[in-house]
């Protein structure tokens, strides 16, 4: 069973103004290799692949730079600073595009996915806690 717990997700490449005062715009995700990148390590130890998509053509970047970390905010706090690029969930930096602190780069290149799913056996002697954790999510996602 698959129960979708949230909206449509999309990665956000994002730069400070300032990075970009000494570093070209990237127009391909190739370019990335000329960038400071700020990397995310998971829990596991494995470096996210940064993935992108146009147009049928699907590319993975193993992103370099000398900053890694493990929480998205910090990474996008990161970025606002001028550390280097960032990729995230643009729901992590809406404000500091807003307002300028931050600007998109390879747009088209990071279409939207569908999100999150919780995915259980099945429905028969469904534990209690599981139940109430897929209604609050189903219902408020």
């Amino acid at each position: 069973i698959a129960v979708r717990i949230g909206p449509d997700l999309r990665g956000a490449v994002v730069g400070a103004p300032s990075y970009f005062a000494t570093s070209p715009k990237p127009s391909h995700p190739r370019e990335l290799a000329d960038h400071r990148c700020i990397r995310f390590r998971f829990s596991s130890g494995i470096l996210y692949r940064w993935e992108f998509e146009k147009d049928g053509e699907e590319i993975e970047i193993a992103a370099q730079g000398p900053l890694i970390l493990d929480e998205d905010h910090l990474i996008a706090q990161a970025a606002v600073d001028g550390a280097g690029l960032a990729f995230v969930f643009e729901d992590y930096v809406r404000t500091p595009l807003a307002t300028g602190r931050l600007i998109r780069v390879l747009d088209d290149w990071c279409p939207s996915f569908d999100g999150f799913f919780v995915y259980y056996p099945s429905r028969r002697q469904m534990r209690p806690a599981l139940r109430a954790f897929v209604d609050f999510f189903k219902v408020s996602g």
